[in-house]
C-alpha cells in the first residue's frame, strides 16, 4: 500500500494556516534520536538528531504514536511496510519524487537516474537528488533506497553511514 497525501506546496510553511497546530513526539531509535512531527490527523516529517527527546506522550495525537510504534516495528524487523497518512511539505515535482520513492521494495535500491526516469524525466538526476535531500519524512519514504551511479553510496541527509546501516538492516 502507498500512502498518499494532499499537495502542499513549499511556500505553504507549518503555521501558515489558520489553526494549525503542530505536534511532535520523540522516538530512540538504534540510530540515535529522532523526532516524529505531524498535525492531528498527518505525519508531516521524520527526522534524525532533533535535539533533546521526551518519550512522554501527553497531549500527543494518536497518529504520531502509531507512527513511533511503527518505526519500532521497523526496526525490530518486524514491519516493512508503513501505513500512515503522509502530508510532506513541499515543491510539486518534490512531491512527485517523494511519491515514485514510496514505490521502491522493502530490501532493494534504485539510482537517481531510474527514479528521474519514473517520474517522466530522465534528464532530471541531480533534480532527483535535490528532492531526496529535502525528503522531511526519513525511512518512511525512504530516501535511503536511492543510490548514485553504479550502486554509489552518496548522499543522505541522516548522514552515510545511517544510510548503509538502513541498506544493510532491509538485506537481512
Amino acid at each position: 500500500m502507498i500512502p498518499s497525501w494532499k499537495l502542499c506546496v513549499r511556500g505553504d510553511r507549518i503555521g501558515d494556516k489558520q489553526g494549525e497546530e503542530i505536534f511532535s513526539v520523540g522516538y530512540l531509535s538504534p540510530l540515535g534520536p529522532m523526532r516524529i512531527w505531524g498535525l492531528t490527523s498527518s505525519i508531516l516529517g521524520v527526522e534524525f538528531g532533533m535535539g533533546e527527546v521526551t518519550i512522554g506522550h501527553d497531549s500527543v495525537p494518536e497518529i504520531l504514536l502509531v507512527c513511533r510504534s511503527q518505526l519500532d516495528a521497523y526496526f525490530r524487523d518486524k514491519k516493512q511496510i508503513f501505513d500512515l497518512r503522509l502530508e510532506p511539505r513541499g515543491t510539486p515535482f518534490q512531491l512527485k519524487v517523494w511519491q515514485e520513492l514510496l514505490r521502491i521494495p522493502y530490501g532493494e535500491t534504485r539510482s537517481y537516474t531510474d527514479v528521474a526516469r519514473k517520474i517522466g524525466n530522465a534528464q532530471a538526476a541531480r533534480a532527483v537528488g535535490l528532492a531526496n535531500a529535502r525528503n522531511p519524512i526519513s525511512i518512511i519514504i525512504p530516501c535511503h533506497r536511492v543510490l548514485g551511479k553504479k550502486g554509489a553510496l552518496v548522499g543522505y541527509g541522516g548522514e552515510l553511514w545511517r544510510k548503509q546501516w538502513l541498506l544493510d538492516h532491509e538485506r537481512r
